[in-house]
């Protein structure tokens, strides 16, 4: 089966920017496909799986689609959705609650 091509979203060079900026480490890894997080994110000695969406699209357009959800209901572990550069800033300064379980959008 082909895969296709991951969509990139319009802010992710924007968040990966601000969370680099802070000193973060960014492992792009929107290309893994199977529903698997945008990003993987190191700071101070943690490690962060982040889904970026699009903050400035319809909220319709920001929810997981059907593949991402499954990855997020079966993962164990943190797993987080961000819509713009503050809320990537806030799950790694440790300013937001993190969700064990997919965000409901």
């Amino acid at each position: 089966m082909t895969r296709l091509a991951a969509k990139t979203d319009a802010n992710a060079k924007e968040i990966d920017k601000a969370l680099l900026a802070l000193g973060a480490s960014v492992a792009k890894t929107d290309g893994v496909g199977g529903g698997f997080p945008d990003r993987v994110v190191g700071f101070n000695g943690k490690n962060y799986l982040i889904e970026y969406k699009d903050g400035s699209k319809p909220p319709s357009k920001q929810r997981l689609n059907e593949q991402q959800r499954r990855w997020h209901d079966k993962w164990q572990g943190q797993v987080v959705v961000v819509r713009n550069p503050r809320e990537a800033l806030e799950v790694v300064l440790g300013l937001r609650i993190l969700k064990m379980k997919s965000d409901p959008t």
